[in-house]
């Protein structure tokens, strides 16, 4: 467990309309369900009582890997990226919870941030929500997907946390990936986190599962960028953590 405030917390937070429609829905079908036909008052309470599990599970899973778990202490990096990079950049997409953790793990590695936030491409509310909580850091450059400020063959790594599944257009996300191939030099690595839209997020997350992308997504970005996948981890059972190696 990594010590930093909590996660869970701020999931709620950030997606505080769902949890409020979640339990309006359960207060509602749990209120009118004595007044309904016993058939339908047996499927009012069933809706009540799986809106309320759906709401538990998916804060315990966020609890549990946010919280709980040591996602945040970035150990799990070392068997993605066994060398420290003397150069990197961490591109996120309107929060970055990255930039602060990594410059202490690699003091010496120049650092370079990039900020893809666009309303127009991440029309989340969570995320406008999360962004007013954390402001991008001082040094973080503005970003495009197909434009990201950064030189050439310059950087050894390049980290995407929770970050490219915000872009909803595949297109998008293909850009970003090319850029990303563009920006490393060659032997350098991609690491890319994220939930994935399988069972076991599914099981935890119910149908906000579908905001995740399918593992065949992340592979075929790669592919189309010309990054070859060399690793493979999961953290917390709920996050698959990838390495992608330009020749």
């Amino acid at each position: 467990m990594s010590g930093r405030h909590s996660g869970a917390r701020d999931v709620i937070a950030y997606n505080w309309p769902q949890y409020a429609a979640g339990l309006a829905i359960a207060a509602g079908a749990a209120a009118i369900a004595g007044h309904l036909p016993r058939p339908l008052r047996r499927l009012a309470r069933s809706g009540s009582g799986a809106a309320i599990t759906l709401l538990g599970t998916a804060t315990a899973a966020s609890w549990y890997v946010y919280d709980r778990s040591d996602l945040y202490a970035y150990h799990w990096l070392a068997s993605l990226l066994p060398r420290a990079p003397s150069a990197y950049a961490v591109v996120s997409c309107g929060l970055d919870e990255v930039s602060a953790p990594l410059a202490v793990r690699w003091p010496a590695a120049r650092q370079s941030a990039v900020d893809l936030y666009d309303p127009a491409l991440t029309s989340e509310g969570s995320i406008r929500r999360a962004r007013r909580r954390v402001p991008p850091p001082a040094h973080a450059l503005k970003g495009r997907p197909d434009t990201l400020p950064l030189p050439t063959a310059g950087a050894d790594a390049i980290l995407l946390v929770f970050a490219a599944h915000e872009l909803r257009r595949a297109r998008e996300r293909e850009n970003l990936f090319a850029e990303c191939g563009r920006i490393l030099r060659p032997g350098g690595t991609l690491i890319l986190a994220e939930h994935l839209r399988d069972i076991a997020n599914i099981a935890a997350f119910g149908p906000g599962a579908w905001h995740f992308l399918p593992r065949a997504e992340w592979l075929r970005l790669a592919a189309h960028a010309g990054l070859r996948p060399t690793a493979e981890r999961r953290l917390a059972h709920l996050i698959a953590a990838f390495a992608f190696t330009k020749e």
